[in-house]
């Protein structure tokens, strides 16, 4: 189909939203843990209610987007969010934010679902792989300007500043619970979202045969190759790790530095996402020129260097090197992602599902080390993230995709 420039900076914009709602809660679980009078363990929950819907619903998604089409499902997934970001602002508290965590994670995992498939027939095949890229600064700029804004509401909500949002959010927030502002501003933005989605016409996505989720058969056939299962627990080790570093990381820094969590905390998570996103664009460079599992390694092998100084060092360490963990996090997603499809030769749309599940890691991990936290402490706990950042490791050398990544021998092969 003719490429749809207005349909693709939509897109763009859904990977910003997906971005800015989901990457906010670790630098807001100090001031929740602080609000609800929460243990670790039960700050745990947190993540767990909002990546579980991943585990839930990619699957679902992905035959619901088959049935339906992608405007009503993008319709009904900012209708979700809209709902769990708005019942959290009016009725903050912890069961709430259970539920309405829950409710938002459901709404971006069916936007996950559809966003790549329509961003491939609206851009053009022929340009999907730079629209990919360009989708993916999008998404982390969201997550390097989230904890800005979080940062800028707590320091101004019920504060001599008398600008008027300020004074919007001085009258629907608590004088305690100013970070609640936070779910205002989000339930105004997916609102928008539903308005917008309501009036843009959508082109149709065909899906190519291999893009389709499969039946039962295509299931069973999969799930008897072990290696299946061997990279769904890539994806899930990868965005435990993501997840079991950025949800604890401002908890950490205020625990055993003193660091307050929405200044200092919040300015080192906007960072952590910012340098991952940085890292992207270096990673797509290396791997024009290096076999994408020494890459995979070598970066995993920093983020455990990086996660390691993090947490022994000084608080001065410890407020660089968590970022750099993102840094080193940076291209795990997308190798282990690339790695996983080049290894079976067939129903890949399927498999991607599959895949997709594993982000439920986000809400096993993050759990584990609350729990943890409560046995060892919070120090020892995030040690866990070894575990998941070693079977990392480990893909680089079991790999064996049928299709290894294109590489150049020399600098002008770059440009052939």
């Amino acid at each position: 189909m003719k490429r749809n420039s207005l349909l693709v900076g939509l897109i763009f914009i859904i990977f910003f939203v997906i971005s800015f709602l989901s990457n906010i809660l670790g630098p807001i679980i100090p001031d929740i843990v602080d609000s609800f009078q929460l243990s670790i363990g039960l700050a745990g929950f947190l993540p767990f209610a909002f990546f579980v819907a991943y585990g839930l619903m990619s699957i679902p998604s992905g035959i619901l987007v088959e049935k339906y089409r992608e405007k009503k499902i993008l319709f009904w997934a900012f209708v979700l969010a809209f709902a769990g970001a708005l019942l959290f602002a009016l009725v903050p508290g912890f069961r709430v934010a259970l539920f309405s965590l829950f409710l938002i994670g459901v709404g971006m995992a069916m936007l996950q679902v559809v966003i790549n498939p329509l961003l491939r027939v609206a851009g053009g095949e022929e340009h999907f792989a730079f629209n990919s890229v360009l989708a993916q600064l999008f998404f982390g700029a969201a997550s390097f300007l989230s904890p800005l804004l979080y940062s800028y509401l707590v320091r101004n909500v019920h504060s001599e500043n008398r600008s008027s949002l300020i004074s919007l959010f001085n009258q629907l927030v608590p004088a305690d619970l100013k970070w609640v502002s936070l779910y205002w501003v989000f339930a105004l933005v997916a609102f928008l979202m539903v308005v917008v989605i309501k009036l843009v016409k959508f082109p149709v996505v065909d899906l190519r045969d291999d893009e389709r989720m499969g039946t039962g058969e295509a299931f069973r056939e999969l799930l008897s190759n072990r290696m299946v299962l061997f990279f769904f627990l890539g994806i899930f080790s990868y965005v435990g790790t993501e997840q079991g570093i950025a949800n604890w990381t401002s908890q950490f820094l205020q625990t055993y530095h003193g660091v307050d969590p929405a200044t200092t905390g919040a300015s080192v998570m906007s960072y952590f996402w910012g340098l991952l996103t940085i890292g992207c664009v270096l990673g797509l460079v290396l791997l024009k020129f290096i076999d994408s599992r020494r890459v995979l390694m070598f970066f995993t092998a920093g983020a455990v260097l990086a996660l390691l100084v993090a947490l022994f060092g000084s608080r001065d360490a410890a407020i660089y090197a968590f970022p750099i963990t993102g840094f080193f996090a940076s291209v795990m997603w997308s190798i282990i992602v690339s790695l996983a499809l080049n290894s079976v030769p067939h129903h890949h749309g399927t498999f991607s599902g599959i895949l997709c599940s594993g982000i439920a890691g986000g809400a096993i991990v993050p759990l584990i080390i609350g729990g943890l936290g409560e046995l060892v402490g919070l120090r020892m706990a995030m040690l866990f993230n070894l575990v998941t950042l070693g079977y990392i490791l480990s893909i680089g050398f079991w790999a064996k995709p049928l299709i290894n990544n294109a590489t150049v021998s020399s600098f002008k092969d770059l440009f052939k």
